[in-house]
């Protein structure tokens, strides 16, 4: 990482610990249309990005494009509500600079969830999907350039990216709450498009089941950085070519509002657990 995203990554965090005075232990990345749960928890803080010196901005409908700190049960959290694209023009240094930030605030955990698009027929608009796995080349990599050493290696791990302990309670969470929870990979293209039909066939080849624009490259930061991750990817929509109308995202937001109240149900249940089970302390 080069010295000037050094500074940059500094003022932000100067600039955060100005304004608060809160330890997470839980970072959540809200995707699309399941911004809400932000809106319901025990709030402690809440910090709009662009009082942040220096931190970029998120500009897509659907996101508040703020922190939140607060309390899910017992344990502390921060709360992207609201995420920042590489398709918005961003460097993928200013994309994955949130994730870095959040892990300078102590926060050890970290639950990325997403809107995708399913490329795997036997899924349904509005299932719940376990992310297990990723495939992230079709983006650039977060880690190009000089590496920065306080967070981790030059050339890290990738074999448990998504953690495999993590994993089993979430499954056990869903479980118990009797929600249906697909699992899977997720493919990261760069969009704003959607795919073509081509390119979901080319997604299936490739051994995904959903298809988003976001998440992998988060991921491959945090990994890096040293979190515990999880993930969940809301189906919206099957992919082109497996539907015949054209995608629009209204109706991304329409499906993701929908599911809002079981997203909130599950996502509350699994934050409750990781704080119980100690995962933050591993």
């Amino acid at each position: 990482m080069s010295e000037k995203l050094n500074e940059k990554l500094k003022k932000c965090f100067e600039s955060l610990s100005e304004k608060i005075d809160f330890n997470p232990h839980v970072a959540i990345v809200l995707g699309s249309g399941l911004g809400a749960l932000a809106d319901e928890i025990e709030q402690a803080y809440v910090v709009p990005y662009e009082e942040i010196e220096e931190f970029p901005r998120s500009t897509v409908q659907g996101h508040k494009g703020r922190f939140v700190f607060g309390y899910i049960g017992k344990t502390p959290v921060v709360i992207m509500q609201g995420r920042v694209h590489f398709y918005e023009g961003y460097s993928m240094d200013d994309v994955v600079l949130p994730v870095r930030l959040m892990r300078l605030m102590g926060a050890k955990v970290l639950l990325l969830t997403n809107a995708s698009g399913s490329v795997n027929i036997d899924f349904e608009p509005g299932d719940f999907m376990l992310i297990s796995d990723q495939i992230a080349n079709f983006v650039p990599c977060p880690l190009i350039g000089e590496n920065l050493d306080e967070f981790g290696p030059r050339f890290p791990d990738m074999s448990n990216i998504y953690d495999r302990d993590l994993r089993n309670m979430i499954r056990e969470t869903a479980n118990n709450l009797d929600i249906r929870l697909r699992e899977g990979v997720y493919i990261q293209l760069s969009g704003p498009n959607y795919e073509s039909p081509a390119e979901v066939r080319m997604c299936r080849l490739l051994g995904a089941d959903v298809v988003g624009m976001s998440t992998c490259c988060e991921a491959i930061a945090a990994n890096h950085a040293g979190f515990k991750i999880c993930g969940i990817s809301c189906v919206s929509n099957l992919g082109c070519g497996i539907i015949e109308q054209p995608l629009d995202h209204q109706e991304v937001m329409k499906k993701m509002q929908s599911v809002a109240p079981k997203f909130k149900e599950l996502i509350t249940n699994i934050v409750i657990n990781i704080g119980a089970e100690g995962f933050y302390k591993k």
